[in-house]
Protein backbone atom coordinates (compact mmCIF):
# COMPACT_ATOMS: atom_id res chain seq x y z
CA UNK A 1 0.00 0.00 0.00
CA UNK A 2 1.43 3.39 -0.92
CA UNK A 3 1.55 6.15 1.68
CA UNK A 4 -0.02 9.52 0.91
CA UNK A 5 2.87 11.46 2.51
CA UNK A 6 5.33 9.96 0.03
CA UNK A 7 3.01 10.26 -2.93
CA UNK A 8 1.86 13.86 -2.40
CA UNK A 9 5.19 15.64 -3.21
CA UNK A 10 5.52 13.56 -6.38
CA UNK A 11 1.97 14.58 -7.37
CA UNK A 12 2.80 18.25 -6.84
CA UNK A 13 6.09 18.08 -8.71
CA UNK A 14 4.45 16.36 -11.67
CA UNK A 15 1.68 18.95 -11.76
CA UNK A 16 4.24 21.78 -11.84
CA UNK A 17 6.27 20.09 -14.57
CA UNK A 18 3.22 19.49 -16.73
CA UNK A 19 2.09 23.09 -16.37
CA UNK A 20 5.57 24.43 -17.09
CA UNK A 21 6.16 22.29 -20.15
CA UNK A 22 2.79 23.19 -21.66
CA UNK A 23 2.99 26.91 -21.07
CA UNK A 24 3.42 29.12 -24.09
CA UNK A 25 6.58 31.25 -24.26
CA UNK A 26 4.47 34.18 -25.42
CA UNK A 27 2.36 34.44 -22.24
CA UNK A 28 1.76 38.01 -21.09
CA UNK A 29 1.31 39.50 -17.62
CA UNK A 30 -1.73 41.71 -17.01
CA UNK A 31 -2.53 43.70 -13.89
CA UNK A 32 -5.63 44.82 -12.01
CA UNK A 33 -6.21 47.50 -9.38
CA UNK A 34 -9.43 49.22 -8.29
CA UNK A 35 -8.57 52.52 -9.98
CA UNK A 36 -7.37 51.02 -13.24
CA UNK A 37 -4.17 53.05 -12.98
CA UNK A 38 -0.68 52.37 -14.37
CA UNK A 39 -1.99 50.48 -17.36
CA UNK A 40 -3.99 48.04 -15.26
CA UNK A 41 -7.64 47.02 -15.56
CA UNK A 42 -10.09 48.15 -12.89
CA UNK A 43 -11.91 44.80 -12.69
CA UNK A 44 -10.69 41.23 -12.73
CA UNK A 45 -13.35 40.29 -15.28
CA UNK A 46 -12.08 42.92 -17.72
CA UNK A 47 -8.55 41.55 -17.42
CA UNK A 48 -9.80 38.01 -18.03
CA UNK A 49 -11.78 39.20 -21.08
CA UNK A 50 -8.62 40.73 -22.59
CA UNK A 51 -6.30 37.89 -21.66
CA UNK A 52 -5.02 35.14 -23.92
CA UNK A 53 -4.37 31.54 -22.97
CA UNK A 54 -1.52 31.06 -20.48
CA UNK A 55 -1.45 34.74 -19.41
CA UNK A 56 -0.82 35.72 -15.81
CA UNK A 57 -3.16 38.24 -14.17
CA UNK A 58 -1.80 39.93 -11.05
CA UNK A 59 -4.56 41.44 -8.91
CA UNK A 60 -3.57 44.24 -6.55
CA UNK A 61 -5.00 45.06 -3.12
CA UNK A 62 -8.63 46.12 -2.99
CA UNK A 63 -12.20 44.87 -3.09
CA UNK A 64 -13.64 43.69 -6.40
CA UNK A 65 -17.42 43.30 -6.55
CA UNK A 66 -17.82 40.73 -9.29
CA UNK A 67 -18.30 37.13 -10.38
CA UNK A 68 -15.13 36.17 -12.23
CA UNK A 69 -15.63 33.55 -14.98
CA UNK A 70 -12.55 31.76 -16.32
CA UNK A 71 -12.74 29.77 -19.56
CA UNK A 72 -9.11 29.47 -20.70
CA UNK A 73 -5.77 28.40 -19.21
CA UNK A 74 -4.42 31.24 -17.10
CA UNK A 75 -3.06 32.20 -13.70
CA UNK A 76 -5.02 34.55 -11.44
CA UNK A 77 -2.77 35.73 -8.63
CA UNK A 78 -3.96 38.01 -5.84
CA UNK A 79 -1.90 40.03 -3.40
CA UNK A 80 -2.94 37.73 -0.54
CA UNK A 81 -6.00 36.55 1.35
CA UNK A 82 -7.53 39.56 3.11
CA UNK A 83 -5.76 41.90 0.69
CA UNK A 84 -7.28 41.07 -2.72
CA UNK A 85 -10.97 40.52 -1.98
CA UNK A 86 -13.68 39.30 -4.37
CA UNK A 87 -17.02 40.37 -2.89
CA UNK A 88 -19.76 38.47 -4.72
CA UNK A 89 -22.74 39.94 -2.84
CA UNK A 90 -25.89 39.24 -4.87
CA UNK A 91 -23.95 37.21 -7.45
CA UNK A 92 -23.87 33.47 -8.15
CA UNK A 93 -20.19 32.84 -7.41
CA UNK A 94 -17.01 34.71 -6.67
CA UNK A 95 -14.93 32.64 -9.13
CA UNK A 96 -16.35 30.20 -11.68
CA UNK A 97 -13.87 28.02 -13.62
CA UNK A 98 -16.16 27.04 -16.49
CA UNK A 99 -15.13 23.92 -18.34
CA UNK A 100 -18.79 23.08 -18.92
CA UNK A 101 -19.01 25.73 -21.67
CA UNK A 102 -15.31 25.51 -22.59
CA UNK A 103 -14.54 21.87 -23.34
CA UNK A 104 -11.06 20.66 -22.50
CA UNK A 105 -10.36 23.47 -20.03
CA UNK A 106 -7.26 22.98 -17.92
CA UNK A 107 -4.15 24.56 -16.42
CA UNK A 108 -5.75 27.11 -14.08
CA UNK A 109 -3.85 28.61 -11.14
CA UNK A 110 -5.66 30.70 -8.52
CA UNK A 111 -3.91 32.04 -5.42
CA UNK A 112 -3.99 34.82 -2.86
CA UNK A 113 -7.65 35.89 -2.60
CA UNK A 114 -10.49 36.24 -0.17
CA UNK A 115 -13.75 35.16 -1.86
CA UNK A 116 -16.91 36.05 0.05
CA UNK A 117 -20.68 36.61 0.08
CA UNK A 118 -21.69 34.63 -3.06
CA UNK A 119 -25.26 33.35 -3.33
CA UNK A 120 -23.99 29.85 -4.10
CA UNK A 121 -20.38 28.66 -4.06
CA UNK A 122 -17.55 31.01 -3.35
CA UNK A 123 -15.46 29.12 -5.92
CA UNK A 124 -17.05 26.72 -8.45
CA UNK A 125 -14.89 24.57 -10.75
CA UNK A 126 -16.62 22.44 -13.40
CA UNK A 127 -15.22 19.95 -15.94
CA UNK A 128 -11.60 21.07 -15.72
CA UNK A 129 -8.18 19.52 -15.13
CA UNK A 130 -4.89 20.67 -13.62
CA UNK A 131 -6.50 23.28 -11.41
CA UNK A 132 -4.47 24.64 -8.49
CA UNK A 133 -6.28 26.67 -5.82
CA UNK A 134 -4.01 27.74 -3.00
CA UNK A 135 -3.45 30.19 -0.17
CA UNK A 136 -6.89 31.78 -0.31
CA UNK A 137 -9.76 32.37 2.08
CA UNK A 138 -13.29 31.34 1.10
CA UNK A 139 -15.69 32.73 3.66
CA UNK A 140 -19.37 33.47 4.25
CA UNK A 141 -20.72 32.15 0.97
CA UNK A 142 -23.95 30.24 0.20
CA UNK A 143 -26.04 33.27 1.11
CA UNK A 144 -29.17 32.16 -0.77
CA UNK A 145 -31.82 30.33 1.23
CA UNK A 146 -31.95 26.56 0.82
CA UNK A 147 -34.30 23.88 2.14
CA UNK A 148 -33.97 20.10 2.33
CA UNK A 149 -36.44 18.60 -0.15
CA UNK A 150 -34.82 15.30 -1.08
CA UNK A 151 -35.11 16.20 -4.75
CA UNK A 152 -32.32 17.04 -7.21
CA UNK A 153 -32.11 20.60 -8.41
CA UNK A 154 -33.61 22.12 -5.28
CA UNK A 155 -31.81 25.47 -5.39
CA UNK A 156 -33.58 27.90 -7.76
CA UNK A 157 -31.21 29.81 -9.98
CA UNK A 158 -28.33 27.35 -9.94
CA UNK A 159 -27.04 25.85 -13.20
CA UNK A 160 -28.82 22.72 -14.39
CA UNK A 161 -25.65 20.66 -14.09
CA UNK A 162 -25.81 20.94 -10.29
CA UNK A 163 -28.23 18.06 -9.83
CA UNK A 164 -28.07 17.36 -6.12
CA UNK A 165 -27.66 20.49 -4.05
CA UNK A 166 -30.71 20.26 -1.85
CA UNK A 167 -30.07 21.73 1.58
CA UNK A 168 -26.73 23.40 1.04
CA UNK A 169 -26.74 25.06 -2.42
CA UNK A 170 -23.04 25.03 -2.96
CA UNK A 171 -20.77 25.75 -0.03
CA UNK A 172 -17.34 27.33 -0.06
CA UNK A 173 -15.55 25.41 -2.82
CA UNK A 174 -17.27 22.99 -5.21
CA UNK A 175 -15.38 20.80 -7.69
CA UNK A 176 -17.59 19.04 -10.29
CA UNK A 177 -16.00 16.68 -12.80
CA UNK A 178 -12.48 17.83 -11.89
CA UNK A 179 -9.30 15.80 -12.16
CA UNK A 180 -5.52 16.01 -11.65
CA UNK A 181 -5.88 19.03 -9.39
CA UNK A 182 -4.60 20.40 -6.07
CA UNK A 183 -6.36 22.33 -3.29
CA UNK A 184 -3.76 23.56 -0.80
CA UNK A 185 -3.29 25.98 2.06
CA UNK A 186 -6.75 27.55 2.01
CA UNK A 187 -8.98 28.72 4.86
CA UNK A 188 -12.61 27.81 4.24
CA UNK A 189 -15.11 28.92 6.87
CA UNK A 190 -18.70 30.07 7.49
CA UNK A 191 -20.12 28.50 4.32
CA UNK A 192 -22.46 25.49 4.17
CA UNK A 193 -20.15 22.75 2.90
CA UNK A 194 -16.50 23.62 3.18
CA UNK A 195 -15.13 21.63 0.21
CA UNK A 196 -17.51 19.58 -1.94
CA UNK A 197 -16.24 17.23 -4.67
CA UNK A 198 -18.91 15.69 -6.91
CA UNK A 199 -19.41 14.13 -10.32
CA UNK A 200 -22.46 15.52 -12.14
CA UNK A 201 -20.66 16.34 -15.41
CA UNK A 202 -17.78 13.84 -15.32
CA UNK A 203 -15.79 11.73 -12.89
CA UNK A 204 -13.81 13.63 -10.28
CA UNK A 205 -10.52 11.89 -9.62
CA UNK A 206 -6.83 12.20 -8.74
CA UNK A 207 -7.27 15.29 -6.58
CA UNK A 208 -5.04 16.28 -3.67
CA UNK A 209 -6.71 18.25 -0.84
CA UNK A 210 -3.91 19.16 1.53
CA UNK A 211 -3.14 21.50 4.44
CA UNK A 212 -6.40 23.41 4.37
CA UNK A 213 -8.26 24.80 7.38
CA UNK A 214 -11.93 23.86 6.99
CA UNK A 215 -13.72 25.05 10.12
CA UNK A 216 -17.12 26.33 11.24
CA UNK A 217 -19.15 25.53 8.12
CA UNK A 218 -22.39 24.85 10.00
CA UNK A 219 -24.87 23.71 7.35
CA UNK A 220 -23.13 20.66 5.90
CA UNK A 221 -19.82 18.77 5.98
CA UNK A 222 -16.26 19.98 6.17
CA UNK A 223 -14.94 18.00 3.19
CA UNK A 224 -17.33 15.92 1.06
CA UNK A 225 -16.54 13.34 -1.63
CA UNK A 226 -20.05 12.80 -2.97
CA UNK A 227 -21.44 10.89 -5.93
CA UNK A 228 -24.40 12.75 -7.47
CA UNK A 229 -26.74 11.97 -10.40
CA UNK A 230 -25.23 12.68 -13.82
CA UNK A 231 -26.43 15.79 -15.59
CA UNK A 232 -29.07 14.89 -18.16
CA UNK A 233 -29.54 11.35 -16.86
CA UNK A 234 -30.80 11.53 -13.28
CA UNK A 235 -31.27 8.07 -11.86
CA UNK A 236 -28.67 6.36 -14.03
CA UNK A 237 -25.20 5.15 -13.06
CA UNK A 238 -23.04 7.99 -11.75
CA UNK A 239 -19.69 9.09 -13.18
CA UNK A 240 -18.07 8.65 -9.76
CA UNK A 241 -15.35 10.05 -7.52
CA UNK A 242 -12.11 8.14 -7.00
CA UNK A 243 -8.42 8.47 -6.11
CA UNK A 244 -8.83 11.58 -3.95
CA UNK A 245 -6.33 12.23 -1.16
CA UNK A 246 -7.47 14.29 1.82
CA UNK A 247 -4.34 14.87 3.88
CA UNK A 248 -3.13 17.08 6.73
CA UNK A 249 -6.22 19.28 6.94
CA UNK A 250 -7.69 20.88 10.07
CA UNK A 251 -11.42 20.07 9.92
CA UNK A 252 -13.40 21.26 12.95
CA UNK A 253 -16.96 22.22 13.95
CA UNK A 254 -18.64 21.60 10.61
CA UNK A 255 -22.21 20.42 10.09
CA UNK A 256 -23.34 21.20 13.62
CA UNK A 257 -26.65 22.83 12.58
CA UNK A 258 -27.98 20.23 10.13
CA UNK A 259 -25.67 17.25 10.47
CA UNK A 260 -22.46 17.06 8.47
CA UNK A 261 -19.31 15.01 8.91
CA UNK A 262 -15.74 16.19 9.15
CA UNK A 263 -14.99 14.15 6.02
CA UNK A 264 -17.97 12.59 4.22
CA UNK A 265 -17.77 9.84 1.59
CA UNK A 266 -21.30 9.64 0.20
CA UNK A 267 -23.53 8.30 -2.53
CA UNK A 268 -26.95 9.91 -2.66
CA UNK A 269 -29.21 6.98 -3.56
CA UNK A 270 -30.49 8.49 -6.83
CA UNK A 271 -28.91 5.84 -9.05
CA UNK A 272 -25.77 3.74 -8.67
CA UNK A 273 -22.99 5.85 -7.21
CA UNK A 274 -19.24 5.57 -6.78
CA UNK A 275 -16.97 7.14 -4.17
CA UNK A 276 -14.01 4.83 -3.85
CA UNK A 277 -10.26 4.40 -3.43
CA UNK A 278 -9.77 7.55 -1.40
CA UNK A 279 -7.12 8.13 1.25
CA UNK A 280 -8.12 10.15 4.34
CA UNK A 281 -4.84 10.71 6.14
CA UNK A 282 -3.22 12.80 8.91
CA UNK A 283 -6.21 15.11 9.40
CA UNK A 284 -7.49 16.65 12.62
CA UNK A 285 -11.26 15.94 12.74
CA UNK A 286 -12.87 17.50 15.81
CA UNK A 287 -16.38 18.53 16.84
CA UNK A 288 -18.16 17.82 13.55
CA UNK A 289 -21.87 17.06 13.25
CA UNK A 290 -22.19 13.36 12.27
CA UNK A 291 -18.75 11.96 12.97
CA UNK A 292 -15.15 12.58 12.08
CA UNK A 293 -15.39 10.37 8.97
CA UNK A 294 -18.78 9.18 7.65
CA UNK A 295 -19.26 6.80 4.72
CA UNK A 296 -22.90 6.47 3.62
CA UNK A 297 -24.30 4.40 0.78
CA UNK A 298 -28.06 4.46 0.23
CA UNK A 299 -28.96 1.95 -2.49
CA UNK A 300 -28.26 -1.72 -3.07
CA UNK A 301 -29.54 -5.29 -3.07
CA UNK A 302 -32.04 -4.78 -0.24
CA UNK A 303 -33.99 -2.52 -2.61
CA UNK A 304 -33.49 -4.75 -5.66
CA UNK A 305 -30.97 -2.22 -7.04
CA UNK A 306 -27.32 -2.42 -8.12
CA UNK A 307 -24.83 -1.82 -5.33
CA UNK A 308 -22.90 1.42 -5.07
CA UNK A 309 -19.13 1.23 -5.37
CA UNK A 310 -17.74 2.53 -2.06
CA UNK A 311 -14.76 0.20 -2.05
CA UNK A 312 -11.08 0.53 -1.22
CA UNK A 313 -11.13 3.59 1.05
CA UNK A 314 -8.27 4.07 3.52
CA UNK A 315 -8.69 6.06 6.76
CA UNK A 316 -5.31 6.37 8.45
CA UNK A 317 -3.29 8.44 10.92
CA UNK A 318 -6.10 10.90 11.77
CA UNK A 319 -6.81 12.48 15.16
CA UNK A 320 -10.58 12.21 15.72
CA UNK A 321 -12.39 13.61 18.76
CA UNK A 322 -15.62 15.12 20.12
CA UNK A 323 -17.72 14.58 17.01
CA UNK A 324 -21.50 14.25 17.28
CA UNK A 325 -23.90 11.36 16.65
CA UNK A 326 -25.35 10.38 13.31
CA UNK A 327 -29.07 10.49 14.03
CA UNK A 328 -30.70 9.97 10.63
CA UNK A 329 -30.71 7.03 8.21
CA UNK A 330 -27.27 5.80 9.29
CA UNK A 331 -27.83 6.37 13.00
CA UNK A 332 -25.08 5.41 15.43
CA UNK A 333 -26.80 5.80 18.80
CA UNK A 334 -24.15 8.12 20.14
CA UNK A 335 -21.24 10.39 19.29
CA UNK A 336 -19.08 8.68 16.69
CA UNK A 337 -15.55 8.90 15.35
CA UNK A 338 -15.84 6.82 12.15
CA UNK A 339 -19.10 5.49 10.69
CA UNK A 340 -19.03 2.97 7.81
CA UNK A 341 -22.66 2.51 6.93
CA UNK A 342 -24.65 0.82 4.17
CA UNK A 343 -27.93 2.03 5.62
CA UNK A 344 -30.97 0.04 4.54
CA UNK A 345 -29.69 -0.61 1.02
CA UNK A 346 -27.28 -3.38 1.90
CA UNK A 347 -24.45 -2.31 -0.41
CA UNK A 348 -21.30 -4.20 0.66
CA UNK A 349 -18.53 -1.71 1.46
CA UNK A 350 -15.44 -3.71 0.53
CA UNK A 351 -11.77 -3.18 1.24
CA UNK A 352 -12.06 -0.45 3.87
CA UNK A 353 -8.88 -0.02 5.92
CA UNK A 354 -8.97 1.89 9.23
CA UNK A 355 -5.50 2.11 10.74
CA UNK A 356 -3.25 4.23 12.98
CA UNK A 357 -5.98 6.67 14.02
CA UNK A 358 -6.31 8.20 17.48
CA UNK A 359 -10.01 8.34 18.43
CA UNK A 360 -11.09 9.86 21.73
CA UNK A 361 -14.02 11.58 23.45
CA UNK A 362 -16.60 9.61 21.46
CA UNK A 363 -19.38 7.24 22.55
CA UNK A 364 -18.51 4.93 19.65
CA UNK A 365 -15.03 5.12 18.17
CA UNK A 366 -15.83 3.08 15.03
CA UNK A 367 -19.37 2.08 13.97
CA UNK A 368 -19.79 -0.52 11.20
CA UNK A 369 -22.99 -1.33 9.34
CA UNK A 370 -22.25 -3.18 6.12
CA UNK A 371 -22.74 -6.81 5.00
CA UNK A 372 -19.02 -7.44 4.64
CA UNK A 373 -15.93 -7.27 6.84
CA UNK A 374 -14.03 -4.08 7.71
CA UNK A 375 -10.36 -4.09 8.69
CA UNK A 376 -9.63 -2.03 11.83
CA UNK A 377 -6.03 -2.38 13.04
CA UNK A 378 -3.35 -0.45 14.94
CA UNK A 379 -5.67 2.30 16.17
CA UNK A 380 -5.80 3.94 19.59
CA UNK A 381 -9.45 3.54 20.63
CA UNK A 382 -9.42 5.91 23.58
CA UNK A 383 -13.09 6.89 23.82
CA UNK A 384 -13.51 4.79 26.97
CA UNK A 385 -16.96 3.55 25.88
CA UNK A 386 -17.54 1.48 22.72
CA UNK A 387 -14.40 1.04 20.68
CA UNK A 388 -16.02 -0.88 17.79
CA UNK A 389 -19.75 -1.39 17.25
CA UNK A 390 -21.26 -3.71 14.66
CA UNK A 391 -24.78 -2.40 14.04
CA UNK A 392 -25.32 -4.22 10.75
CA UNK A 393 -28.14 -6.40 12.12
CA UNK A 394 -30.18 -3.33 13.05
CA UNK A 395 -30.97 -2.76 9.35
CA UNK A 396 -30.90 -6.39 8.25
CA UNK A 397 -31.32 -9.20 10.83
CA UNK A 398 -29.61 -11.64 8.46
CA UNK A 399 -26.58 -9.40 7.95
CA UNK A 400 -23.30 -11.33 8.17
CA UNK A 401 -20.97 -8.32 8.25
CA UNK A 402 -18.37 -7.77 10.90
CA UNK A 403 -15.05 -6.24 11.86
CA UNK A 404 -11.54 -7.61 12.18
CA UNK A 405 -10.50 -5.30 15.01
CA UNK A 406 -7.44 -7.19 16.21
CA UNK A 407 -4.19 -5.41 17.07
CA UNK A 408 -5.76 -2.23 18.46
CA UNK A 409 -5.11 -0.43 21.73
CA UNK A 410 -8.40 -0.17 23.64
CA UNK A 411 -7.39 2.50 26.15
CA UNK A 412 -5.74 0.17 28.67
CA UNK A 413 -3.55 -2.91 28.69
CA UNK A 414 -6.37 -5.35 29.54
CA UNK A 415 -8.15 -5.07 26.20
CA UNK A 416 -11.87 -4.75 25.43
CA UNK A 417 -13.99 -4.82 28.56
CA UNK A 418 -11.11 -4.36 30.95
CA UNK A 419 -11.51 -1.73 33.65
CA UNK A 420 -11.19 1.68 32.01
CA UNK A 421 -10.97 0.18 28.53
CA UNK A 422 -13.19 0.65 25.54
CA UNK A 423 -15.35 -2.34 24.70
CA UNK A 424 -17.20 -3.89 21.75
CA UNK A 425 -20.88 -3.90 20.85
CA UNK A 426 -22.66 -6.34 18.54
CA UNK A 427 -21.75 -9.63 16.87
CA UNK A 428 -18.87 -10.60 14.59
CA UNK A 429 -16.09 -8.46 16.06
CA UNK A 430 -12.67 -10.06 16.28
CA UNK A 431 -10.47 -8.28 18.83
CA UNK A 432 -7.70 -10.69 19.82
CA UNK A 433 -4.85 -10.17 20.03
CA UNK A 434 -4.94 -6.58 21.25
CA UNK A 435 -2.16 -4.12 21.99
CA UNK A 436 -1.14 -3.39 25.57
CA UNK A 437 0.38 -0.01 24.72
CA UNK A 438 -0.77 2.92 22.56
CA UNK A 439 0.22 2.95 18.92
CA UNK A 440 0.63 6.73 19.01
CA UNK A 441 2.38 8.44 21.91
CA UNK A 442 1.51 11.92 23.19
CA UNK A 443 4.01 13.57 20.84
CA UNK A 444 2.25 11.96 17.87
CA UNK A 445 -1.09 13.19 19.16
CA UNK A 446 0.20 16.74 19.60
CA UNK A 447 1.43 16.80 16.02
CA UNK A 448 -2.19 16.44 14.89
Amino acid sequence: MFHARFWAPLFLCCAVLIASSSQSASAATLCVNPSGSHGCYSTISAAVAHASAWDVINVGPGTYKEDVVIGMPLSLIGAGAGVSIIDATGLANGIFVDGFDNAGLGHINIAGFTVENANWEGVLVVSASDVVLRDSKIVNNTKATAAFTGEPGACPGQPAFETDETGDCGGGLHLIGVWNSTISGNTITKNDDGILVSDETAASHDILIIQNSVNDNPGECGIVLASHPPFGAIGSKHHGDYHIIVEDNDVENNGVQVGGAGVGIFSDGIGQGRSSQHVISHNKLIGNGIGGVALHTHVGPNFGLPADNMDGNVITNNYIAKNLADVDDTATGGRVGININSGGGGTPVNGTIISHNVITDEDIDVAVNTPTWVNIHLNDLRGGKVGVANVCTLDDPSCKGGSDASENYWGCAKGPGGWGCSTTSGPNILFTPWLSQPVNDDDDKDQH
